[in-house]
């Protein structure tokens, strides 16, 4: 899985802003906190879910069990406005 190219991401006063470059894809603003973004730009390549956990945890002083929470949720929210190619 990964998120589609059309999605552009930049960094603004501390908080992650995600535009689609095609509305076909997605017409909106996606906001992201420092948890969502961490994510976001894990899917910008290939990726799995374990893997982004993994990722998270290596990095993140963290239980597995809330980053494995925060993961999944950020990723059915990507899922449900159609931005992530599986």
């Amino acid at each position: 899985m990964k998120l589609k190219s059309e999605m552009l991401t930049h960094f603004m006063d501390g908080s992650q802003v995600m535009v689609s470059t095609d509305k076909d894809v997605f017409s909106g603003i996606v906001t992201s906190n420092k948890t969502a973004a961490f994510i976001v730009d894990c899917l910008k390549k290939e990726t799995t879910p374990e893997a982004i956990k993994q990722a998270m945890f290596d990095k993140y002083d963290a239980p597995m069990e809330v980053i494995s929470n925060d993961v999944d949720d950020v990723i059915s929210k990507l899922r449900s406005i159609g931005v992530i190619e599986e």
